[in-house]
């Protein structure tokens, strides 16, 4: 075990986005249609309000994967590799992912399998957006208590193979027979244009690195609002009248399909009611926990899922006292799309190498998780 320096530094952050660049009108070539060539019809609402351009998808034009998400997240963590840090240097393994390949084993071990290398510890963090920052905060609380010299914390997704138009296949003929034309549900269809592929590799030590700038964390708050919300976006069961979810292995077999149980679903209006208040109502308690000024800031993160986002969080901190400036926010869902758990680091790697950071600058990055309600905040500061 290694002595306690009582700092943590992230040396560098690698990111991997497959294939070509996709954009708005080439989706469905992607991802298909629900129904045969029936085009969704919220498509155009969801797209003008997210204002995504661009994403990425580990898919073909026939729907065929390209990459696993185990093959993304290899690749990112390859990205890290220098001079000074090379796989087999690697002491601790986190990941955060909404979209395993699979059930079991756990993502982060899978990874580990295709990296090779020596034994290590890989822990693996479920949920959504606020995955990757909980892997985050793990590999920077075992580095800062001295367990590790180092961690790979990794956030990936690979929405796309939940999205295509063949896993809805039943579910649209069920539809058929009801009604002329099989229009999947709203809570259903909704994410099918917003969601994207790709992974970010975060390499965090106890020292800096001297030939590159650095980040180091001065804290990581995570809270969950799950004690006052109920379940807000989900996957692999179907909500109740009384807001509980009842989970897939409680149905037969036959439903899954007919139901598009492993679909992914969001409660939109419950989104919409809630994830800027609670957002800023967290962001508010970490500062106040840690006694530093909220206008401090030399740069605001947020993970949003949508441009439609930008001006409730804004106008929400508002409310509070928190006016900081657009110049001040750095977003960029509109270039790459709404990764999940990796957005976060994907757009802290885009800032570091922009040539905008200096040192002694701080940066806040706030991470909402819509599916029941979690929210991470972080203060990094440059050096």
């Amino acid at each position: 075990m290694s002595s306690n320096n009582n700092s943590v530094y992230i040396n560098k952050i690698a990111k991997f986005l497959p294939g070509e660049v996709v954009l708005n009108d080439e989706m469905e070539q992607y991802l298909g249609y629900v129904g045969g060539d029936l085009k969704s019809k919220s498509k155009p609402l969801i797209l003008r309000n997210n204002k995504i351009a661009k994403r990425y998808y580990a898919l073909d034009k026939q729907g065929n994967s390209t990459h696993s998400n185990i093959q993304l997240t290899v690749e990112a963590i390859k990205g890290l590799v220098s001079k000074d840090f090379q796989l087999d240097k690697i002491e601790l393994l986190t990941s955060g992912t909404t979209t395993p390949d699979q059930l079991l084993p756990a993502h982060a071990t899978m990874v580990h399998g295709e990296l090779k290398g020596l034994p290590i510890e890989a822990i693996t963090f479920a949920g959504s957006c606020c995955a990757g920052m909980n892997a985050l905060k793990y590999a920077y609380m075992s580095v800062l208590t001295g367990n590790t010299k180092n961690a790979v914390t990794t956030g990936s997704e690979k929405f796309s193979q939940w999205m295509i138009a063949n896993n809805f296949i039943e579910e649209a003929v069920k539809i058929k027979a009801i009604e002329e034309k099989p229009i999947l549900a709203f809570e259903k269809d909704f994410l099918r244009w917003m969601l994207s592929d790709g992974a970010a590799a975060v390499l965090l030590s106890n020292s800096p690195s001297m030939d590159t700038l650095n980040l180091k964390i001065e804290w990581i708050e995570i809270s969950s609002y799950a004690n006052e919300l109920e379940t807000c976006m989900y996957s692999g069961g179907e909500k109740q009248d009384d807001g509980s979810i009842k989970g897939w292995a409680t149905y037969e077999q036959k439903d899954w399909l007919t139901k598009s149980l492993f679909s992914l679903r969001q409660d939109t209006k419950l989104l919409d009611n809630n994830i800027a208040r609670l957002g800023t109502i967290s962001y508010l308690e970490a500062f106040k926990k840690h006694k530093t000024d909220p206008l401090s800031v030399d740069w605001f993160l947020p993970h949003i899922s949508s441009e439609y986002f930008r001006s409730k969080v804004h106008d929400e901190m508002v409310k509070y006292g928190i006016q900081l400036p657009q110049e001040k926010w750095f977003v960029n869902l509109t270039e790459i799309g709404n990764i999940g758990s990796a957005s976060i680091f994907l757009a802290l790697e885009e800032l570091m190498n922009s040539g905008k950071l200096i040192k002694g600058q701080k940066i806040v990055i706030t991470v909402p998780e819509s599916a029941r309600f979690s929210y991470a905040n972080a203060l990094l500061t440059v050096c």
